[in-house]
């Protein structure tokens, strides 16, 4: 079984680009910090150890588009998919590569990519819906 989910912030803004058949494929790394209690995390932080990894997420299609409409630098995904490894020849040495080929991402956070004080998806997207108005009830369930 190969099956992977993550979620994380991305480092960089999306790279698209288009095949020569015409399909899209975008790619970015995103920032998942390691569970670590605020002691180890200085410790390794002092000997220059990562306390985050960074997993290079490529997407294909539709979705590719989405994500490099829609996500800037920052934005918080989730991401499922799958592991893939790889490997080519660079100046006569072989160099192993590891992605994590998504079939979904959602967005947790919203905005669009031009205005970053976008409001994330709250009471204001229903204000032109009657009968729908916010509460400060508590929900029974």
């Amino acid at each position: 079984m190969n099956v992977v989910v993550l979620i994380g912030r991305l480092t960089k803004d999306v790279d698209l680009r288009e095949t020569q058949d015409g399909n899209y494929v975008a790619s970015f790394n995103i920032a998942i910090d390691r569970q670590l209690s605020k002691d180890k995390k200085a410790e390794y932080e002092s000997k220059g150890w990562q306390t985050a990894d960074f997993p290079r997420i490529t997407v294909w299609g539709t979705q590719a588009r989405n994500c490099a409409t829609y996500l800037q630098k920052g934005r918080l995904v989730a991401v499922r998919g799958r592991i893939q490894t790889g490997s080519y020849q660079k100046d006569g040495v072989r160099v192993y590569t590891t992605e994590v080929v998504a079939d979904n991402v959602q967005f947790l956070e919203w905005g669009d990519r031009n205005d970053s004080s976008a409001p994330s998806r709250g009471t204001e997207e229903f204000g032109d819906i009657s009968g729908f108005e916010p509460t400060d009830q508590d929900i029974p369930f």
